[in-house]
């Protein structure tokens, strides 16, 4: 397998920060530069205030990997993140060598989801940060609370502000981009668990069928955390596909 040279550009999604890609980082970074994302109000960077559009979001990520000297590399999004790097893609398609769309699909309303986006809205602002943390981590897991990632991730998304949770939660329901799937030119590889609550099947299946160079992986016995709970064939996968494989 050949070595990856461009930046691996990681962004994580809904209450999610950079801490999540620890495996990531550590295996990636043999094959070149990772850059991993703390999106506007959440993870380290929950001081700052969040977009209330998936496109804010996309604008704020293109602008600090400019700021970093970064014009072209290859761009993995994660659920709420892998909406924002089709937005990013839709917006500068010259500096996506490559992307990866994990955990994700083209509506941002996402039916079928284990509840919708309006309910996750009122639970939180009635709930609070914990435990709408504690509770929406453990969805991501096929084991749930029992997996052992569970209390890491858990921690991670405590670290989000309350007010970035009505904003995420808001840019999701207002996105869509279902018209823009067509005319996404980079080759693309699209992952899945096969338990995933968050995104059903029609979202992956639109995602694969609708982007012209795309490829698909459904991983078994894992839900919307792969990176986590099949971390060595995740990054295998990622890696394979980087390089050209």
């Amino acid at each position: 397998m050949s070595h990856v040279r461009l930046p691996i550009v990681l962004v994580h999604g809904f209450m999610g920060g950079s801490p999540q890609w620890q495996s990531q980082r550590e295996v990636f970074g043999a094959t070149g530069p990772v850059i991993v994302v703390d999106l506007p109000g959440f993870g380290f960077n929950a001081h700052l205030t969040a977009p209330d559009s998936i496109a804010g979001f996309a604008s704020w990520v293109l602008d600090h990997l400019t700021s970093l000297g970064i014009e072209r590399f290859y761009l993995l999004g994660h659920s709420m993140g892998g909406m924002i790097v089709q937005e990013m893609t839709a917006r500068a398609p010259e500096r996506v060598e490559k992307l990866v769309l994990y955990g994700t699909g083209a509506f941002g309303a996402m039916p079928g989801r284990f509840e919708t986006l309006d309910e996750s809205a009122k639970r939180a602002a009635k709930d609070g940060v914990a435990d709408t943390a504690n509770r929406i981590s453990a969805t991501w897991f096929l084991r749930g609370e029992a997996d052992p990632k569970y209390p890491g991730c858990a921690g991670i998304a405590r670290m989000s502000a309350a007010s970035s949770l009505q904003a995420g939660l808001m840019a999701m329901k207002g996105w869509s981009g279902a018209d823009q799937l067509e005319h996404i030119q980079s080759e693309t590889l699209v992952i899945w668990g096969e338990a995933d609550r968050a995104y059903d099947w029609s979202q992956v299946e639109r995602l694969w069928r609708d982007i012209p160079n795309s490829h698909l992986a459904v991983l078994p016995n894992c839900s919307h955390a792969v990176h986590l709970e099949q971390p060595e064939l995740f990054n295998t996968l990622v890696l394979d596909f980087l390089a050209g494989g």
